[in-house]
């Protein structure tokens, strides 16, 4: 049985190693494109929800971006720290800046999902930037971001940020999860206009007004805790076009400070990821159990086929494991080493995230519960 179980992992990463080394050459790095700095207004929306410690540097970052024609939707959503005083004050300071303040969340709407529609109803721009309150900005992201996006005629574009991280822990968690987002997800698809495979990522999701009407606006993923994903998702079902790139030295973001943290985050969206599903959940744990940690331990079995069959994995799995960490992060490729350990953690997240979400009845993200009857019953169609 360990056998088969081997051989089948081996067939698996040697696939998604091919598939990557694909997929990776038709993934662009932001800095290399030509910026502008005049164009189309860009309508900024940032949703906050009690962001006291962060909104502050991050629109400090975008006002003085090189692309002059810009605009800002602060949406303060129900926060009782101080981010409607910080938003209030940048209005104050500076005439591009709008300010909403969101004091009750109606019925059958997730908070963040709601304060980005009511930002795009204020909203006058042609395009549409929708960014997270911790994002740090290199002064010519916009710029460059808008000049690829002009140059290659898109609908949408979701660019990759730099996760920083400080604890060692938590810098090969945030490996790991991008190691395995990379190759369950397949963001390269996003690039290839015959897949009806998108993606979005919440740092960085710039969309034409029509494209994001087109797809029915945050209204139709009201209930998603992972919108900016189905945002992407969205847009190649339609047949709009789409482009993912790397952006590691223009946009960056701490992700989490600390594991736990990362944990306590996970916590909102991991079950959605797997489609609020029992069988998706024992799947997930099963596949990343028996593929990312298994071959470690039987590399030193006394069975020489079994060896053998775990130091192929082995092979192939730091290769891909190399190629997306070099391509999605700033963090070592070393981080390989600890792979097995940050499997484990990643196994305790899902299940973790798939418990409390059971035992709660729902989540709870910022401050709100969401029932899970409510999230099943708005999963998209």
């Amino acid at each position: 049985m360990l056998i088969i179980l081997l051989s089948l992992t081996l067939l698996i990463w040697v696939a998604a190693t091919i598939d990557a080394s694909l997929g990776f050459r038709k993934l662009n790095s932001l800095e290399k494109a030509d910026g502008i700095t005049e164009g189309p207004l860009l309508s900024v929306i940032v949703a906050a929800r009690n962001e006291e410690k962060h909104i502050l540097q991050s629109i400090r970052t975008q006002l003085v971006q090189t692309y002059k024609n810009t605009e800002w939707i602060l949406v303060n959503d129900r926060s009782d720290d101080g981010t409607g005083k910080v938003m209030e004050n940048l209005k104050s300071s500076d005439s591009r800046i709008k300010v909403i303040h969101i004091e009750s969340l109606p019925e059958g709407w997730l908070g963040k999902n709601h304060a980005l529609y009511k930002g795009y109803q204020l909203a006058s721009g042609n395009l549409i930037l929708f960014t997270d309150a911790d994002v740090l900005y290199h002064q010519e992201a916009f710029s460059k971001a808008i000049g690829y996006f002009e140059k290659h005629r898109l609908d949408h574009l979701t660019a990759a940020p730099n996760l920083s991280a400080k604890p060692f822990w938590l810098k090969a968690f945030v490996a790991f999860f991008l190691f395995g987002f990379s190759y369950y997800k397949r963001p390269w698809l996003g690039n290839n206009p015959r897949s009806k495979t998108g993606v979005g990522i919440g740092a960085f999701n710039l969309i034409t007004r029509s494209a994001y009407e087109k797809v029915g606006t945050h209204e139709y993923i009201k209930m998603r805790p992972d919108d900016d994903l189905q945002l992407g998702m969205m847009v190649k079902r339609l047949g709009l076009k789409q482009r993912i790139v790397t952006a590691m030295t223009l946009i960056e973001v701490e992700w989490y400070q600390s594991l736990r943290d990362a944990l306590t985050g996970l916590e909102k969206n991991t079950f959605a990821g797997l489609h609020y599903r029992i069988s998706m959940v024992l799947f997930s744990v099963f596949g990343v159990f028996v593929s990312q940690v298994v071959p470690f331990f039987t590399l030193f079995s006394d069975n020489q086929a079994v060896a053998i069959l775990s130091a192929v994995n082995l092979v192939f799995l730091a290769f891909l494991y190399v190629m997306v960490t070099k391509k999605m992060t700033r963090f070592s490729p070393w981080l390989f080493l600890v792979l097995p350990f940050t499997a484990l953690l990643f196994i305790f997240s899902i299940l973790r995230a798939s418990y409390l979400t059971f035992k709660r009845g729902g989540i709870i993200w910022r401050g709100t519960k969401y029932t899970l009857a409510e999230l099943r019953k708005n999963t998209l169609r």
